[in-house]
């Protein structure tokens, strides 16, 4: 049997299980700014309502984002750490795909989008065939420059505009389940984006420049 740990903060903190490709127990925390206190009891609560402990993990996948720094990293911080200290390689995949596998899984429109809140009055968004391959790479923009298709993702309140027809938000069972049903990301977590925080320049002195005369 392998179990699959799959790790989601590129919005909520999302963590999903599965076994043998079978989704066994999931966990969604509906705070967009509490990642790094509740993901390692949320790991620990699907572990537990599984019966299984976190050395029994095998694979351990990660959605990559589009996501808000902050919050991304913890997620893929955690899944890189956990699966180098059981000597595993970690898998990363692009948070949006997964969203559009579980509504091609389920029988989705000709070509939809997926979108995520990014913030700033913006969204994130990747366009979809049928089959939930990607057409194109994940894009960040105001919501009026999304293409106008049928909509899945968790649309954000500044994007009245869309609206969902599809999967309303990232099931961290899917990610677990059918990971390998997804193109990889690779190492770099898609941020779209330089982070909110940034390092400060050299401090402005406080005394008068001194003319010359």
């Amino acid at each position: 049997m392998t179990w699959t740990l799959g790790i989601d903060t590129s919005h909520h903190v999302a963590v999903g299980l599965a076994n043998d490709g079978a989704i066994v127990a999931r966990r969604v925390v509906e705070d967009t700014r509490a990642h790094a206190e509740t993901l390692t009891p949320s790991i620990q609560a699907v572990c537990a309502e599984a019966g299984i402990a976190l050395a029994d993990v095998d694979e351990f996948v990660v959605g990559m984002g589009p996501g808000p720094f902050t919050g991304l990293r913890v997620g893929v911080a955690t899944a890189w750490a956990l699966a180098h200290l059981a000597g595993r390689t970690p898998r990363g995949v692009c948070s949006l795909d997964v969203v559009a596998r579980e509504w091609a899984d389920a029988g989705a429109p000709d070509e939809f989008v997926v979108v995520a809140d990014a913030r700033r009055r913006e969204v994130y968004w990747r366009r979809y065939g049928a089959d939930g391959t990607p057409l194109g790479e994940p894009q960040v923009t105001a919501p009026d420059a999304v293409p106008a298709l049928p909509v899945a993702g968790a649309v954000p309140d500044h994007a009245p505009a869309l609206t969902a027809t599809g999967p309303a938000r990232l099931d961290p069972g899917v990610l677990a389940a059918r990971w390998e049903t997804l193109a990889p990301a690779g190492d770099e977590p898609y941020y779209l984006r330089q982070a909110d925080a940034t390092v400060p320049g050299k401090p402005k002195s406080a005394l008068p420049r001194l003319r010359a005369r």
